[in-house]
């Protein structure tokens, strides 16, 4: 089976690549190289610099390489980024996704899945989170996702040749096991990575926003899924997607951490000392977050495998450690 992965240099593609050719598959690489990294990509990997939008040219990579199926990284990803500017996140999130879909049905690839996020569900009224749980997104990037979902059920609907899966995330973290791979953002935004760099003296301090919420220690609670889990997740649904399918399925471990829970498990991890400051509650920041993950589970046999938040910490330390400076590109 022939994958495409787009945005496969950035830091979910990249792992992503690695999964589908550990499955047996052949990855395809893609990226317009905006915010990724060519180094993420292993030589070995046909890599294609290119950019969704480009309609034509990637309708002639689909045909030309007779792609059985695409995972769909390639986005935007700052929430307080599409805040500030909307229509960069529609122009590539919502018209990345459209562009893609035009050229699949030129072509007729027959599977998509599709890299989406609990930012869909907005401010929640319940947790855990389930599928079921009423969308209703509280920021462009979180929108730009839930109409990129709502694109493809519409396509699928009318199309029986065509199956996806939407993958809705909760907070990616951790490393590849072997340090191959990791997470080179510019601005970190992510809190374990940002925590990593104040141990390592590349930032000043951490501020905590917000210690009066109504959780057991008054942080925000989150659930961290690791991201070999998160890819590895990604090929057992390409595995079992058929075309004329719609699947939606959340990926996180089904519990939270909360923001002073990961503090202290990455002092425990790094042992180093680092300063943390106090700060106000950030807008659109609700108390807890966390999924449930039991639909795939139940109808795919998937369950995350690294929930000890140590181990998933422990492994972005040795990335951090290793590649101080990110990547050499």
């Amino acid at each position: 089976m022939q994958v495409l992965v787009t945005g496969a240099a950035g830091y979910i593609g990249s792992h992503a690549l690695r999964a589908v050719a550990r499955a047996g598959y052949r990855p395809l690489a893609l990226d317009n190289l905006s915010r990724g990294h060519r180094a993420a990509v292993s030589p070995e990997v046909p890599f294609h610099q290119l950019d969704v939008r480009e309609t034509d040219k990637v309708e002639a990579l689909l045909r030309e390489q007779k792609v059985d199926c695409v995972m769909h990284f390639a986005a935007l990803s700052y929430v307080g980024e599409s805040v500030t500017e909307p229509l960069s996140y529609y122009d590539n999130n919502t018209g990345g996704t459209l562009s893609l879909l035009k050229a699949m049905e030129r072509v007729g690839t027959p599977r998509l899945v599709f890299s989406s996020t609990c930012a869909t569900y907005g401010e929640p009224t319940e947790v855990p989170i389930r599928e079921t749980t009423p969308q209703s997104p509280i920021n462009p990037y979180g929108w730009s996702k839930l109409a990129s979902e709502y694109m493809l059920r519409d396509y699928a609907a009318k199309s029986p040749h065509f199956g996806y899966a939407a993958l809705r995330y909760f907070n990616v973290a951790g490393s590849a096991a072997d340090g191959a791979v990791g997470e080179d953002h510019d601005p970190e935004t992510h809190l374990i990575p940002v925590i990593l760099q104040a141990a390592m003296g590349k930032r000043d301090k951490i501020t905590i926003f917000g210690e009066d919420y109504p959780t057991p220690d008054g942080t925000c609670i989150r659930d961290y899924i690791h991201v070999e889990d998160l890819v590895e997740a990604h090929v057992r649904v390409m595995e079992a997607l058929a075309p004329g399918e719609q699947r939606v399925y959340n990926l996180g471990i089904g519990r939270g951490y909360s923001v002073k829970e990961i503090v202290d498990a990455v002092r425990q991890v790094v042992d180093r000392p680092f300063r943390v400051d106090s700060g106000p509650r950030r807008p659109g920041d609700p108390p807890a977050l966390y999924a449930d993950a039991s639909k795939i589970e139940r109808e795919l046999g998937w369950r995350a495998k690294r929930t000890d938040i140590a181990e998933t910490i422990l492994s972005a330390w040795r990335w951090f450690s290793a590649h101080p400076d990110g990547y050499d590109d």
